[in-house]
């Protein structure tokens, strides 16, 4: 059975600035270009069955620079839904909400057509994109270039934890993490490893 790679995408202008970004189609900075680049000798060399990507353009940019070759977007893999806090860093949200927990607490509703995820809503895409991804396991190493929330939330569904226990697994921009098995049952094997 193979390992499953978890690539958080580089850095772009809200996630260095602590801004929830799910919908906003942002692009790399050019410092978050050259992360996603320092990744590629993690992958040179390396055979991967399965690249799946985030629709969106930093993941799939990600991707691109750290020499993942026919990566297939998944949608199920976009980041969580944030509605009303799109845009809005965690410490704007404690001035009106001091007791906000995402993990706890999701999101209000956006925008029309962004309501909103809660952590079972995530927990409900991720075993999507697992299943997708158990296949192609049997066969070898599967990489997900994503985001990070969602990527946590898929880590806790992996493990068989709730959603909301993605909270325990922080995730830095342009990091590798590996979830293998152990025993036939899936461990974590690395987190957020920088090349």
């Amino acid at each position: 059975m193979g390992d499953l790679l978890l690539v958080r995408h580089g850095e772009t202008e809200w996630s260095r600035s602590g801004q929830h970004t799910s919908w906003t189609d942002l692009p790399l900075t050019p410092h978050g270009e050259e992360q996603a680049k320092s990744l590629l000798p993690l992958f040179a060399g390396r055979s991967c069955v399965l690249v799946l990507t985030s629709p969106l353009q930093r993941a799939r940019r990600t991707a691109e620079l750290a020499g993942l070759t026919g990566a297939v977007v998944d949608p199920d893999l976009h980041e969580w839904e944030y509605g009303a806090y799109e845009g809005v860093a965690t410490v704007d949200i404690h001035r009106t909400r001091p007791d906000w927990y995402l993990w706890n607490d999701g999101v209000p509703p956006g925008p029309e057509g962004h309501p909103g995820e809660s952590p079972a809503d995530v927990g409900e895409r991720a075993d999507r994109v697992l299943a997708h991804a158990a296949k192609a396991l049997d066969e070898g190493d599967v990489v997900i270039v994503a985001h990070s929330h969602f990527l946590r939330v898929l880590t806790a569904r992996r493990l068989g934890l709730p959603a909301s226990d993605g909270r325990l697994f922080r995730l830095d921009t342009a990091t590798v993490s590996r979830l293998s098995t152990e025993h036939g049952r899936p461990v974590l094997a690395e987190w957020n490893a920088k090349p």
